[in-house]
């Protein structure tokens, strides 16, 4: 084992995903020499993306992931990204194995970039109704935070990533520094339209996303260019059109001269020092050579997503924390909570026949939560978002064989009906019975103990559903849609991949794990800012909030360090 003191740095951030790129970079731009440690390999933007312009043809499966495959990768497999073009972005189930007490479908992509390669790009701010929530219905803890603390922030964050969207004036959804916005179809334009003649709480948008519509010197300097509306995201886009961390934030933290990179860095733990009474690094295993280094910092923040940053901690024991660093008061691993996506609604329109969809959009219509915002008016607590898309499709004649069929697919087919959709995204209560603990027998090959999940849904998660079902086929009739069925898809959690909290912040030490600043109460230059740090889970899609709050707490941990605070 090394303990060679030269690999000291200033700060050290474990992950280099969307967050971790982000407490890189703002603390490379501090001048602080900083180590960045990813358990995955490199992806190099533009270098890295094998199969961002191949055709339909040029894959052996015509974009199909094999069966074979998909037998030895049963949850993987089931994230609507993990298909021929973008597969090696994912973590293979075999050789990352976990344990389920309770069904949950964990996605990871072990990385330089992370999931930011391949995620889904909405990005929506919360507000008050989101901060206070906790407080004002009684659940979890309250927040240390509210809007007015990370609203800088938010536009900080907007400003480099690029988003487009419309300024809405919402108050549940504070609008930000956007670019323009592409438009709602006309049939997503007319279930706007009628929503807003029935109802006063409810509100079609437009999806706001993490896309470049608009030049800006910032994008140049970044070496990035217009979205192109392509929709082949997850390969990794050689425009630069939508926000990853590869394209922006991890070759801005290079640029600096102070970012080390460390890929194929497994860290095994942090390590706290009884004497200093402070953690002064991290101990990594070599990804391929299984060789153990240690690395020192002054500050170290952890972001190695949600359920490895939870691991992460409580593996990292000693003689101060035998049940997990900062774990004094036994939360940590507790609390989880996610998006509920079970519920999905669709419909025929059979209007607006002179219309065609032709093109594609990175985006569609976006139901901000109406349930509950003001007062408490049902029978569960907090609410629940929801997508709004539309399109028509071509008609396909597949009749005959040989040419009798080339020249039936070849031919001018017409256009099918109108097909309306939507899907849920339900805010979750954290729990303490939804928890993530250590295997005490089994280790991974690196020598870590393996996860084990124990997160389920509960009875306010199946009234939110039903009333989403209720509410949107009502919404529906009211636009005249016809044909409409709701389904229950019943998957596991997990597969919403906005697993979040654990690591929670909140005021009290007794009751949460963080402070305001995002400090563990117990170790305070240790410094949580992924998903692992939620307190509560809110109905919008939670990267750009992560995002904030690093960007907020590295600036913080910064001029804390300069002034010998930390």
């Amino acid at each position: 084992m090394s303990t060679d003191t030269s690999h000291q740095f200033d700060a050290i951030v474990i992950g280099a995903g969307m967050s971790g790129g982000w407490a890189a970079k703002e603390l490379c731009e501090k001048g602080l020499k900083t180590l960045l440690l990813e358990r995955g390999r490199n992806v190099e933007h533009l270098k890295d993306y094998p199969t961002t312009n191949m055709q339909p043809w040029e894959f052996p499966h015509r974009g199909q992931v094999p069966y074979a495959v998909r037998k030895e990768n049963p949850v993987i497999s089931k994230c609507y990204a993990y298909k021929e073009d973008a597969m090696h972005f994912f973590v293979k189930d075999t050789e990352h194995p976990y344990e389920q007490d309770k069904p949950f479908d964990w996605i990871r992509g072990y990385q330089v970039g992370g999931k930011s390669i391949m995620w889904a790009r909405q990005v929506q701010r919360w507000s008050d109704y989101d901060f206070e929530g906790p407080m004002r219905d009684g659940f979890a803890v309250d927040w240390p935070i509210r809007y007015k603390d990370l609203a800088d922030w938010y536009t900080y964050v907007e400003k480099f990533v690029g988003v487009s969207g419309n300024r809405d004036g919402l108050d549940s959804l504070p609008d930000g520094d956007f670019l323009k916005a592409w438009d709602l179809n006309c049939v997503e334009e007319h279930f706007q339209s009628k929503v807003k003649e029935s109802f006063d709480d409810r509100h079609v948008i437009y999806g706001r996303t993490a896309h470049i519509t608009e030049d800006r010197p910032i994008f140049r300097e970044q070496g990035r260019g217009l979205c192109q509306n392509r929709r082949l995201c997850q390969r990794g886009c050689p425009y630069g059109g939508y926000f990853n961390a590869n394209s922006t934030l991890i070759p801005w933290a290079t640029k600096t001269g102070n970012l080390t990179l460390r890929p194929h860095s497994v860290v095994h733990s942090i390590i706290f020092d009884e004497k200093e009474n402070k953690a002064t690094g991290v101990r990594i295993v070599d990804a391929n050579t299984k060789e153990t280094t240690e690395y020192f910092a002054n500050i170290i923040f952890v972001n190695a997503a949600t359920l490895n940053t939870n691991l992460l901690l409580l593996n990292s024991t000693s003689a101060r924390f035998p049940n997990g660093l900062g774990n004094d008061n036994g939360l940590l691993g507790k609390y989880v909570g996610f998006h509920n996506y079970r519920g999905k609604i669709n419909a025929i329109h059979e209007g607006h026949m002179d219309f065609k969809t032709e093109g594609i959009r990175p985006t569609g219509g976006y139901i901000p939560r109406f349930r509950n915002v003001y007062s408490q008016e049902t029978d569960f607590i907090r609410g629940y978002a929801a997508g709004f898309s539309a399109n028509r499709s071509k008609t396909v004649n597949r009749d005959g064989a040989g040419s009798t069929m080339r020249e039936n697919l070849l031919a001018t087919n017409g256009y099918g009906p109108w097909r309306v959709g939507s899907h849920m995204m339900g805010e979750t209560i954290p729990k303490e019975s939804n928890f993530v603990s250590l295997d005490p027998n089994q280790r991974d090959e690196w020598g870590i103990p393996l996860l084990k999940t124990n997160i389920d849904y509960d009875d306010n998660d199946e009234k939110m559903l039903q009333d989403f079902f209720e509410q949107f086929t009502y919404m529906f009739e009211k636009a005249g849609f016809t044909n409409i069925r709701t389904r229950d898809t019943k998957q596991a959690p997990g597969l919403d991949i906005h697993e979040m909290g654990g690591v929670r912040m909140g005021n009290d030490p007794e009751t949460s794990m963080l402070n305001k600043w995002n400090q563990l109460h117990a170790c305070p230059n240790v410094f949580v800012t992924d998903g692992a740090c939620m307190t509560s889970m809110s109905t919008q899609n939670p990267s750009l909030t992560f995002m904030a709050l690093t960007a907020r707490a590295a600036n913080y941990a910064a001029e804390q360090l300069k002034k010998d605070a930390i």
